[in-house]
């Protein structure tokens, strides 16, 4: 099943975007663990709309429900689920794509597929809204990184033709970490944010969107996690990151521009620092063969502009069987790379427990 990933910790989602509510069940947590509520809560807002005015006026304060699977504080190591409640639906803005399907989702082909009976309000069950319970899941896997010296952390590499500076491939230090895990719109170079808001408004004046691309870091992972071809630490990062809503592309360590490079360059050399083994330089993006090497692991994911535009577009009216103009309704995101944040680093913390145990 689609809704269902994982090996070690498996979690199962469901919910639609206009739904009674969202959730998940995550079975295969090690009981035992305490639960930092506060620090899930705090990833919780980071990802939650209506926040500023470069975000979707949705309003959804994303309180979670644990239902099962949490007592007097600690897991259980039973399956834990937990649900979101949908409180700021406005469902009439999309009584319209019942027969006229929005470019760029998935309102035709989930259509197709499910033979016409899907909850099309909001995008339903292909909604960006269904990441609040990952954003979740995330939190408590990170927490049990954190507690083994394994930190997530990412920023926005670039918005629109806007860039920022790239992560020290080598060595990436804990004040840089807590900078941008606090940071609404979390940049190296912060004298940068301004711009990076100007491009987002001018894309929404302009009743436009914009697209980016994130560069996250998984750091403190030791060499050995992963596995070669199907299970490879690469395969398992892809995978969970590709379900997120969005994304177009993944790329590891210098990805696509090491085709411009020669194994000379290409190649990572091993040497010895404080009787570790380490590599002088990181094109590998921490994994050889599938495998880490003890190095930063470092990905780049590519994130489309938001479908839900306000400018008029082309489509058809699937009962008439004819092409027609038409303008979209609701409340929308001009730029979804800002709430994309903790959403990656979710999926990483997810992908990364799963490898790690």
């Amino acid at each position: 099943m689609s809704g269902t990933w994982g090996n070690r910790i498996k979690i199962s989602i469901f919910g639609e975007s206009h739904g009674e509510a969202i959730g998940a069940v995550i079975d295969g947590l090690p009981p035992g663990i305490k639960l930092d509520m506060e620090a899930i809560k705090f990833q919780m807002k980071r990802r939650a709309p209506g926040q500023s005015d470069i975000t979707t006026a949705r309003k959804e304060e994303d309180e979670f429900q644990i239902l099962s699977g949490y007592f007097n504080g600690y897991t259980t190591g039973t399956p834990l689920a937990f649900i979101i409640k949908n409180k700021d639906a406005r469902s009439s803005d999309y009584e319209y794509i019942k027969d006229i399907p929005r470019p760029g989702h998935g309102d035709y082909t989930g259509g197709v597929k499910y033979k016409g009976y899907n909850d099309y309000r909001g995008g339903g069950h292909f909604s960006g809204r269904i990441t609040a319970p990952i954003v979740f899941i995330g939190a408590i896997c990170r927490q049990i990184l954190e507690s083994k010296g394994i930190y997530i952390v990412s920023h926005i590499k670039n918005i629109g033709s806007i860039d920022d500076d790239s992560f020290d491939a080598i060595h990436i230090d804990e004040d840089l970490i807590r900078r941008l895990n606090t940071m609404r719109l979390p940049l190296i170079a912060d004298e940068k944010i301004k711009d990076m808001e100007a491009e987002i408004l001018s894309a929404k004046a302009d009743e436009d969107s914009i697209g980016g691309s994130i560069e996250c870091a998984v750091v403190g992972l030791p060499a050995g996690v992963g596995e070669p071809f199907f299970d490879s630490v690469e395969c398992r990062l892809s995978y969970i990151l590709f379900s997120i809503p969005g994304v177009k592309g993944v790329e590891f360590g210098s990805g696509f521009y090491i085709t411009r490079m020669r194994g000379s360059e290409a190649n990572d050399e091993f040497c010895i620092q404080d009787g570790v083994v380490k590599t002088k330089t990181n094109h590998s993006g921490g994994i050889q063969g599938g495998i880490t090497n003890g190095m930063p692991v470092i990905f780049r994911v590519a994130i489309k502009p938001t479908s839900s535009i306000g400018k008029k577009q082309r489509s058809v009216d699937m009962t008439k069987m004819e092409e027609v103009e038409f303008e979209i309704k609701g409340r929308h995101d001009p730029c979804i790379v800002p709430r994309a944040v903790p959403v990656v680093e979710a999926a990483a913390a997810i992908a990364i427990l799963d490898l790690y145990i």
